[in-house]
């Protein structure tokens, strides 16, 4: 049974300060009217939230307030907080369990959502709860990519396969695969590289590292998941979309939600997409990572105020 970081009530308190500080501005006043529900429209839409789920939380405050002209500011925002709640009912999922050959998790984003420092804390998460790691530095296309991903395995003392600049990324997979096989790792997380202005070639070498994987072991057990970053909006949704529809998500990361004032995409996304979102980043520290929970996240944003 993993164990969970319980940090994401407290720092996603942070985010709903930001996320929700208009919101709560308009709630200062006790009472509900017209004007303070168009504006709480307006400030979802701003906040990233969609229009179903706007659409959502406003119509059931208007019927609410048709019902009763007196509503206050806590009946609107539980009416929104359950609304959040029954959209996101079926956003949490089990992580991928024990087997007798390794978990493999690619990360797959574009650049700069935090795929590689994420890796790192994944595999702090999972030693943490009794695994064995190794990560498998694929980011050949930034020279970058494969120093950072070193470093954080030193730093942390983990086990890595890395690529060089300019390798084929789907080799360093292979090489890694067959390295966690041999030494019985639990869990292999391949960090990838997230060139996205040139899609077609961003695609077909993340198709390449699935179709090497699977042809060095027809019975592999790939997850992919999407680091996105929380503060980009509808950019993120618009990335979730391509990757989807290119390679198939099996769940979400959202990184940089300890900043982030737009970080209503995650519902947006869950609702088109019916991703579940697995992780949330709140913060660059390997510990920074919490399970996603819907109650402790919304619990978290409304106690924001």
């Amino acid at each position: 049974m993993f164990k969970f970081f319980r940090k994401l009530p407290t720092e996603i308190a942070k985010t709903g300060k930001k996320l929700f500080g208009s919101i709560c501005t308009i709630f200062k006043f006790e009472k509900i009217d017209d004007a303070a529900i168009d504006e709480i429209e307006r400030v979802l839409l701003a906040a990233d939230f969609g229009t179903k789920t706007t659409q959502d939380i406003t119509c059931e405050i208007k019927l609410a307030y048709k019902k009763d002209p007196s509503i206050r500011k806590q009946e609107a925002l539980k009416i929104a907080s359950d609304v959040i709640k029954k959209s996101l009912n079926r956003a949490e999922a089990e992580l991928p369990t024990a087997s007798d050959k390794p978990q493999v998790i690619c990360l797959v984003g574009v650049n700069g959502s935090g795929k590689t420092t994420t890796a790192a804390k994944l595999a702090q998460f999972f030693r943490a709860n009794g695994k064995s790691v190794l990560l498998a530095g694929c980011d050949t296309f930034r020279a970058a990519a494969s120093e950072q991903i070193k470093t954080w395995a030193d730093r942390l003392t983990i086990d890595i396969v890395n690529g060089q600049p300019g390798g084929d990324a789907a080799a360093v997979a292979y090489d890694a695969y067959q390295s966690a096989l041999a030494k019985k790792h639990d869990v292999l997380i391949v960090d990838t590289a997230g060139r996205l202005h040139v899609k077609s070639n961003l695609m077909a070498e993340l198709q390449k590292i699935s179709k090497i994987l699977k042809k060095l072991d027809s019975g592999v057990q790939l997850h992919n998941w999407l680091v996105i970053d929380g503060s980009l909006g509808t950019n993120s949704m618009e990335s979730a979309k391509i990757f989807h529809g290119e390679i198939g998500l099996h769940g979400l990361i959202i990184t940089k939600l300890d900043g982030s004032s737009r970080g209503g995409v995650i519902i947006g996304i869950h609702r088109e997409l019916g991703i579940p979102i697995l992780f949330v980043g709140t913060g660059e520290k390997p510990g920074d990572l919490a399970r996603f929970s819907v109650n402790d996240y919304v619990d978290a944003l409304f106690k924001a105020e």
